[in-house]
């Protein structure tokens, strides 16, 4: 599924629909797109409609932040969330946290790897990602974001998202 943004408002809807479709076990979400793309903003966005009051910022130099407060609209749960930044981390860095990638991809967690390109593999196979990208020339808010789905459980995950897409005009 693609979905063009427009503005920032757009976005925000795109991020309540992820939100409130968020599957009942949870997710793991590997975000792809350059500096400057929106992978943080998206995220954020996510995590305020699911309750987080914490301030969301992109754990780039950490790592790893990990968040409370996240309500799952599923099933009514508090649900812990993650959200990684690959980035910085080259092959040893990234050995060094492997377990926590698998530990972190358990039913009943939201999980985002930003950066999830330099996962080299270390990623579990369900999972959603999405593509982030905008156009350099347009100079704008505009921004392109497709969701691919890996595995049966994403699938469905992502045909809601496309419905629910289609009747705020999104698609």
């Amino acid at each position: 599924m693609k979905i063009k943004t427009n503005n920032i408002t757009d976005t925000e809807k795109l991020a309540k629909i992820f939100a409130k479709n968020l599957p009942e076990t949870g997710a793991f979400v590997s975000l792809f797109g350059d500096i400057g793309a929106g992978k943080t903003a998206f995220v954020r966005i996510v995590l305020n409609n699911l309750g987080v009051k914490e301030k969301v910022t992109s754990p780039s130099f950490v790592i790893l932040n990990e968040y409370k407060g996240a309500v799952n609209p599923s099933n009514g749960d508090n649900m812990p969330v993650y959200h990684f930044d690959l980035y910085r981390l080259e092959n040893e860095g990234l050995e060094t946290i492997k377990e926590e990638l698998r530990e972190y991809s358990k039913a009943g967690v939201l999980t985002f790897v930003e950066w999830a390109d330099f996962g080299s593999g270390e990623l579990p196979y369900n999972r959603l990602n999405i593509k982030v990208h905008y156009d350099e020339a347009e100079f704008n808010d505009t921004r392109y974001y497709e969701f691919i789905p890996v595995g049966a459980e994403y699938e469905d995950f992502t045909a809601q998202m496309q419905a629910a897409a289609e009747k705020e005009g999104l698609l």
